[in-house]
């Protein structure tokens, strides 16, 4: 039960994790939660229904996307075709990892912990500080 309360609050705490530093000059964006499969399609498809979206394709600096859902949901070829779509256009990703999942299950889709997450997130943003100095 000890382990199901963490992970909730590590999967309440990671919506947080979401970092705009300044679109002309650096941002990080993450992405979590059971709705992540959508979030991700809505990306690789250029489609921009609220304003994470909109940011997302306005902005030419790193994306990080921290997913995290059932793994039936992330195996889908539907999920794995976007995931590749969104690489290829240099989005990068964190996670998901194997564990305890929100729907009660236990296997891959779980979200990384989120020191993991926002420790990335500031490297990019860091990264790209160092690039636009």
């Amino acid at each position: 039960m000890e382990r199901n309360l963490r992970a909730k609050r590590e999967r309440t705490s990671a919506r947080k994790v979401v970092r705009i530093s300044s679109a002309k000059k650096s941002i990080v964006l993450g992405v979590t939660g059971s709705i992540a499969a959508y979030k991700s399609a809505e990306l690789a498809n250029g489609l921009a229904s609220h304003p994470l979206a909109a940011i997302a394709l306005a902005t030419r600096a790193p994306i990080l996307l921290a997913p995290a859902m059932n793994g039936k949901m992330w195996q889908h070829p539907a999920t794995v075709k976007n995931v590749e779509k969104l690489k290829t256009r240099g989005v990068e990703f964190i996670g998901p990892e194997e564990g305890m999942l929100a729907c009660g299950y236990e296997g891959l889709g779980r979200l990384w912990k989120v020191t993991d997450i926002a420790f990335r997130a500031e490297f990019l943003v860091a990264r790209q500080d160092n690039l636009i100095a």
